[in-house]
């Protein structure tokens, strides 16, 4: 990667209809569709409180405000000021800390580090949560517009993320042109319902008045904090708004969130709350009390299920992005990424991850079977992230922005004061079912520190164990006995020196040869490199130092650069007498290591289980020779 932090202007970036509306299908799902489980889970839930007046005004007023300074605010307005080359999310926000504050030394992880990596963890338990319990959730309408049909409600939900998971390798972007439209008539719906309440119920809008949520939490004390497990989901799309950005843009999200999803969104809570005051029985399914009972309200049910698995677009490809942000900070193993627009680099497609989260998914709606019980399980993965993100921030704005510790520590205190409540209250939920994300996210989390610590080590270990070229070349007719015909190809993360690979070969068998090419390969920040890939230096004695560059959507196609760059170095020579020598360490679990011995056999078994070099440089593989190493890390 380029050290370059420029952001990268995507045509996406441009506020015009067609991307705002792109935006709204992928980006505002998971918060578009709150509606649907807030205000049942805060009046209705296991930690709810009773639908009185009070109670119903307060709730609201605490979700509009929670919109208001959490999304707006926090999100929208200041955490989108902080992209990595116009990329989102917590794992972007390290990415602007220096080398030197996110590793204080070989092996040794610095804070703020631990702290998103734990963030993004979380995250990554929300993933596997938000399409459950958004789907679940929608076609849980059944039981208001067909009764007969309620024992199909879990089997319809399994097909439905089936369906949805199925299509996830056509993009972000292409499924926003498809899902769109459907969330914008959602949104539209969700308004219009809301103000056809607030009319025969004007009362409602007293609860844009924050004194009604501020009442109800010294009125209500206890049973007000446990209620604050259920105003959070309100803003459960928040954070997957934040990490979605480098599909689209700042600039269409924001303009999509003011204009549109956020004045729906506040407009359909208040009609729910006109609805609670007239009729409190119905906090059981506020949303579904809202539209006509029996087959007319069979559409709305249709279209809340379409818009829930719109809703579960956001939490994947928000996972999508934080997992391909992470491999390229050295955070998580190597797994294929599939970049899948050449306008916006973070539209891509992770299979693994895809994978991983459908299987996940589906197991939790046949374990859970109600969105109510999912609900418990919901809060607790986004209020730690929304807590951790804030955590983070203070240490970019100190770094990165040069905001001075007073500026800097007002704005992210007043940020935890909210994050702290909602993750104070979700906690309480921790045996109804918040273990649930706490066991996925205690998983990543130490795939996340492991392979973090094994890779720095490594680092570490070749950094001592190569050595400056000029040395090597004063030394090599002492080493090498024997020079060999053809063309030897050493791929190397970086050519400033020689790599410890290619010293395991002279010494062990005192032969090179003749012409050797330390290659190495640099993904750009631009969907396609055009013209020639490599960059040739000659360093003497039959050495080169080749580098070359790709783009995001370039396949690294090393074999072919390197054949047409033969032709350069020694025309007419036979491309099959190249041979590509790559190292492979073999971790070796010892008592001498940094690692501790439980972490060096799990990092062996991801240094196994990463992708292969040979496929992700596309080598011959009856061209490759793998030089092996034993490591006590």
């Amino acid at each position: 990667m380029t050290d370059s932090n420029a952001a990268i202007v995507s045509p996406y970036d441009t506020v015009t209809l067609g991307a705002v509306i792109a935006a709204m299908g992928i980006v505002f799902g998971d918060i578009a569709t709150s509606p649907l489980y807030t205000l049942q889970e805060c009046l209705s839930g296991p930690h709810g409180v009773a639908p009185t007046r009070a109670n119903v005004l307060g709730c609201v007023s605490l979700v509009i405000w929670s919109l208001l300074l959490v999304v707006t605010g926090k999100y929208v307005g200041v955490l989108m000021q902080a992209d990595n080359r116009g990329e989102g999310g917590i794992v972007a926000l390290l990415a602007l800390v220096p080398r030197a504050l996110r590793e204080r030394a070989p092996g040794v992880l610095g804070t703020t580090t631990v702290l998103v990596l734990i963030g993004a963890a979380l995250l990554f338990g929300d993933g596997i949560i938000t399409p459950a319990i958004s789907v679940l959730s929608a076609v849980e309408g059944l039981r208001v517009a067909a009764p007969g049909l309620a024992g199909a409600i879990v089997p319809a939900t399994v097909v439905i993320l089936v369906a949805l998971f199925s299509v996830q390798s056509r993009g972000s972007g292409g499924l926003g042109r498809y899902f769109g439209p459907v969330m914008a008539v959602w949104l539209g719906t969700a308004m219009v319902l809301g103000l056809v309440h607030i009319a025969k119920q004007p009362e409602a809008l007293a609860a844009l008045s924050p004194h009604h949520g501020i009442a109800f939490l010294l009125r209500e004390r206890f049973s007000a904090f446990r209620a604050l497990g259920g105003v959070v989901l309100s803003v459960t799309g928040g954070e997957a708004l934040y990490a979605d950005m480098g599909h689209f843009g700042r600039r269409p999200i924001r303009a999509g969130w003011l204009t549109f999803a956020l004045p729906a969104l506040m407009a359909n809570y208040l009609g729910q709350a006109g609805l609670l005051l007239a009729d409190g029985s119905a906090a059981r399914q506020p949303f579904y009390a809202m539209i006509p009972a029996g087959p007319a309200g069979l559409p709305f049910v249709l279209l809340g299920t379409a818009a829930t698995i719109i809703a579960s677009q956001a939490l994947i490809s928000g996972v999508f992005s934080l997992t391909s942000q992470s491999i390229r900070l050295g955070y998580f193993p190597r797994i294929t990424v599939r970049h899948t627009s050449g306008e916006a680099i973070g539209q891509i497609y992770v299979p693994f991850m895809n994978a991983f989260l459908a299987v996940s998914s589906i197991a939790l709606v046949l374990l859970f079977r109600e969105s109510s019980r999912l609900a418990a399980a919901f809060g607790l993965a986004v209020s730690g992230t929304m807590a951790v993100t804030s955590l983070a921030f203070y240490r970019v704005a100190r770094v990165h922005f040069g905001w001075s510790r007073a500026r800097a520590g007002t704005l992210v205190a007043a940020f935890l004061l909210i994050d702290g409540a909602f993750l104070g209250a979700n906690l309480l939920k921790f045996t109804d079912g918040g273990y649930v994300p706490t066991i996925v996210a205690t998983l990543f989390l130490i795939v996340s520190i492991v392979w973090a610590r094994g890779r720095s080590l490594l680092r570490s270990h070749y950094t001592r164990q190569s050595e400056p070229a000029a040395a090597f070349l004063a030394n090599l007719p002492k080493r090498v006995d024997q020079r060999l015909p053809g063309v030897g190809v050493v791929m190397t993360a970086t050519a400033e020196s020689v790599p410890p690979v290619l010293l395991n070969v002279v010494r062990r068998f005192r032969a090179m040869h003749r012409t050797v090419l330390l290659t190495t390969v640099v993904t750009e920040e631009v969907p396609r490199v055009t013209g020639d890939h490599a960059a040739v230096e000659a360093i003497g004695q039959g050495l080169y130092r080749v580098t070359l560059r790709y783009g995001f959507m370039d396949k690294p196609r090393v074999h072919r650069a390197l054949v047409a760059l033969l032709g350069r170095l020694e025309p007419g020579a036979d491309p099959k007498t190249l041979t590509y020598v790559l190292g492979q360490e073999r971790i070796v679990p010892g008592r001498r290591g940094r690692l501790l011995p439980f972490e060096e056999r799990i990092f062996a078994a991801l240094t196994r289980n990463a992708a292969n070099p040979s496929d992700v440089f596309d080598l011959p593989t009856d061209q490759v020779v793998e030089v092996g190493a034993r490591v006590d890390l």
